[in-house]
This record gives C-alpha cells, structure tokens and sequence, in this order.
C-alpha cells in the first residue's frame, strides 16, 4: 500500500512549480481543463479526491504525477522545511570529529581568482585530519600550503533537523610512501569520481567548528 502523500505538501509543490512558470492559478486551471473552483478544491482535498485530475494537473505544470505528489527524487536538500521550534546549537570540536566520521562527502573551498570554489569530494579523517584524492590538474588541487575550508553537513528532511562542520587549515600534499599507502587502504579512499587520481591533500584544521539544528 502507498503511502496517501500530504495534501499540503503537494499544494506548496503545486504552487512552487506554478511560479516558476509564471502561471495564475486561474492559468494553470484553464490548461489542466478544469474550473478555477475545482482546481481550489482539489488543491485543498488533496490527490486521494481525484487522482485523474492531478495527472492532468501535473500535465499542465510539464511535471510528472510522482514528481508533483512525491517531489524530485533528486531535488536539493532543504525542500521539506523546517521543523517545528527550531533552535540552532553550537557544536564543541569533540561533537564535530563524532559527526563527520571516518569517511564521507564533503566540500573543500579552494581561494582562487575570481573568487573561492568549492568542490565536492570524499573524504577520510585519519589523526584529526581531513585527507581526499584527487588530480594534479584537477579543479580540486590545491597550491601546496593554501589556507582552505572544509565543510560537512548533514540534512535530514522529514525531522528538518540538521548539523554542519566547518574546518580550516592549510592544504598539504602528501608525499611519503608509507602514509599514502595506509591512506589507500583507509574505508572510503576510493574516489566516487573515478579516473587517475593519484594526489592526496590533508587539511589539519587550525580550526573546527559546528551548529546543529534540532527542533521540539
């Protein structure tokens, strides 16, 4: 059995979508083939109403029917909105090397010109350091010994609770066999982009911090 998606969800979507197209209400009604007062009606009963008439709805809208009652499956995170009462707390560095953990994706903001870029990559943390592979012309190689960030995160949407870990440093090349070695054999070294990357950078943070947001 599926899941009955929220009637108020959709209806934001519904809206959301409606805006981007630059379509009234009465717009978007006219191109689904249905009265204005309808499509109100649907809007506030919901897809288990009338099912047919939100296919058309998402037809008039250039959507999918699962896109528009379930959202994108790719969508970027935050759509949910938050959670009731929320409070953002500061995080101690103890809090932040147990958040981020032995390995994930994460984000390096390299200071170039015009202006920073940051780049997604995944990580390992290995003696209070963040290390990641990458190419020696690649967009996320670094000038030996620049001053960088490195951020982690974590949404989860259906709580609207969350954290995020800001670290900076400088930005290291590590040449000695042996630690690239072990830093090879560490769970998550393998780069999800794949293709030659045999550079590995370590950021030892001056610095780390972190907020968490939780509700209720």
């Amino acid at each position: 059995m599926h899941d009955i998606p929220d009637p108020a969800a959709v209806a934001r979507r519904i809206a959301e979508r409606r805006e981007q197209l630059g379509l009234s209400e009465e717009a978007l009604a006219n191109r689904a083939a249905m009265a204005p007062r309808y499509l109100r009606c649907l809007l506030d009963a919901g897809p288990a109403f009338d099912p047919a008439g939100f296919v058309r709805i998402a037809a008039a809208l250039d959507n999918t029917r699962d896109e528009l009652l379930e959202g994108r499956a790719d969508a970027p995170p935050g759509q949910g909105g938050p959670g009731p009462r929320p409070r953002l707390l500061d995080l101690t560095e103890q809090d932040c090397w147990q958040l981020v953990g032995g390995h994930g994706i994460g984000r390096i903001a390299l200071p170039v010109e015009p202006g920073p870029v940051v780049l997604p990559v995944n990580y390992v943390v290995d003696e209070h350091s963040f290390a990641y592979r990458t190419g020696e012309h690649d967009a996320a190689a670094p000038e030996e010994g620049a001053a960088v960030s490195f951020q982690v995160d974590h949404i989860d949407e259906y709580l609207g609770r969350g954290w995020s870990v800001l670290a900076l440093g400088p930005a290291h090349y590590v040449d000695d066999p042996g630690e690239l070695e072990r830093l090879a054999g560490l769970p998550g070294a393998a780069p999800w982009a794949g293709g030659e990357r045999s550079c590995w950078v370590r950021i030892r943070p001056v610095e780390i911090s972190g907020r968490q947001l939780v509700t209720g």
